[in-house]
Parts: structure tokens; sequence; C-alpha cells
């Protein structure tokens, strides 16, 4: 007798990260930014969210716009990841429609303005080659926007929002 197990959770793993990775590089482009830094780095992000999913200690990514000249924060986009997976045949989808509505709400960055990728991982979390602690940029005087779920895989999937100044 023989049998085959295919470990589903992996997929997920594998599904979620590639559609975050893609929701920052769809923020970055759509923002009016040159993704070309963040493209370069994919394999480096990819694979430190997929050791960190399955390990279940990654918290989220962050992606900071900021003015280089006065440190800033423009605009915060924040991708939480939601550990609820139940295994089987579940549903997997991503919502670029309400990614790119959001976006388009936000409005172009200036042009003069940088972007920070980061990742968040749970306290005690060993650093992985390329990675360390980083300090984020305030965001006090901001009201953050949930969108709700982004990403979705069995369970295991992503909520986005993002931080705007307060009009």
């Amino acid at each position: 007798m023989t049998s085959v197990v295919v470990n589903t959770y992996s997929h997920s793993v594998t599904y979620v990260a590639d559609n975050i990775l893609k929701s920052i590089k769809d923020i970055i482009l759509l923002s009016g930014l040159d993704p070309g830094a963040f493209v370069g780095d994919w394999q480096s992000n990819l694979q430190a969210m997929q050791t960190w999913l399955n390990s279940r200690v990654l918290l989220g990514v962050k992606l900071e716009i900021y003015n280089p000249k006065t440190n800033e924060l423009i605009v915060r986009w924040d991708i939480d990841v939601v550990y609820a997976w139940s295994g089987g045949d579940g549903e997997f989808w991503t919502d670029t429609e309400q990614l790119r509505y959001a976006i388009r709400k936000v409005g172009l960055a200036p042009s003069e303005v940088k972007y920070r990728f980061t990742l968040s991982v749970k306290p005690g979390t060993p650093d992985l080659p390329g990675w360390s602690d980083a300090t984020m940029r305030s965001t006090q005087g901001m009201v953050r926007q949930s969108l709700g779920t982004t990403v979705e895989h069995s369970g295991l999937g992503a909520s986005a929002s993002y931080w705007r100044h307060v009009s």
C-alpha cells in the first residue's frame, strides 16, 4: 500500500506569501513609485515570509512611504497575517480590486518620496540572513483605514489597511 500526503499548509504559505508580495508591488506601482528595489529583493522577501509563515511567527508586512528629507511618514500600508488555517480544500482568493480602489483613494505619492518594506514577527523570533530589527516611523496624527481580508487560502490569510493623515 502506498500513501501520498500533500502538505496543504505549505501550499497555503506559498499562495499567501506570493500574493502579499504582489499586493505590495501593486501598491508601489499604482502609487507612482519605482518598484525596482522591491522587485530586486523579491526572492529574499519571499523566502523570509515563507519561513516565518511556516513557523507561524509572521505578524504582517508594512510598506512605509515617507519623505526622505524630513523622515516623516506620508502613508503606511499594513498587511496583517491571520492564522485560522483549516486545511482541506478551502477557498483561495486575492481581492485586488479592493486594494486598487484604496490606492486610488490615497492618490499618487509625491515624486521625492521613498519607501521601505518591513516584516513584523513575534518577539524573540531569530533573525534570518539579511533581516534585522527595524524601528517603524510614527503614525501619530494619522488614522488607520481597514480594508478587510485581502488574501485568503484555507483560513491562512491577510487583511490590509493603510494609515493616512487626519484631515
